[in-house]
């Protein structure tokens, strides 16, 4: 199903049900759904033949989204958070609930993004928090059309939102090391030092 130039009032209900489509992130195109799904999940993590150890990363809408995860910062956190958000960079942070290893696959951490997109926002603002892995298959090069993510996913999503040609790195991954100084795990789209 591909959609009309605003598409978050359709597929904001696909969404909310539980469905799953392919539409550009603020870097990539992503297969997404809906992160406190555990149903939808698994099906994402079936869809791209994903290794079931790895989490995936979380976009959300805002910093108290986080508090869906019980996740606590410090003022520090709060501040260096702020510096880097909303942008293209992905911030490890532990979340140690067992209602959650669906999502932190045993690692009791769970990655995160605030991106600096407009049709996100919105879209996050009505959905609450989307899961947003890459739209290939594990190991496979990231679709940068959405013709490539049909090649991957045929008709086993609900939606594909069409944007083009998307020429993105992934996000940067960064963690804190202990405090509010961050490690960086992945040089992405933004360069962090």
């Amino acid at each position: 199903m591909n959609f009309p130039d605003d598409p978050i009032k359709e597929i904001v209900p696909i969404l909310k049900m539980g469905g799953v489509g392919v539409l550009s992130t603020d870097t990539i195109y992503g297969l997404v759904g809906g992160a406190l799904s555990k149903k939808t999940v698994e099906r994402i993590y079936v869809l791209r033949k994903r290794n079931p150890k790895k989490p995936l990363i979380i976009l959300i809408g805002s910093l108290r989204d986080l508090e869906l995860f019980s996740i606590k910062l410090s003022n520090e956190q709060k501040k260096t958070l702020k510096g880097l958000w909303p942008g293209k960079v992905s911030v490890v942070l532990p979340c140690k609930l067992k209602k959650f290893t669906y999502l932190h696959r045993g690692t009791e951490t769970l990655a995160f993004r605030l991106p600096d997109d407009e049709m996100l926002k919105k879209l996050l603002k009505k959905t609450g928090p989307l899961v947003v892995p890459s739209a290939n298959f594990e190991g496979e090069k990231p679709a940068v059309t959405i013709r490539e993510a049909k090649k991957y996913f045929k008709d086993d999503v609900d939606f594909y939102v069409d944007a083009g040609k998307l020429k993105s790195k992934p996000s940067t991954l960064v963690r804190f090391d202990g405090n509010s100084e961050v490690e960086v795990l992945r040089q992405g789209a933004v360069k962090i030092k």
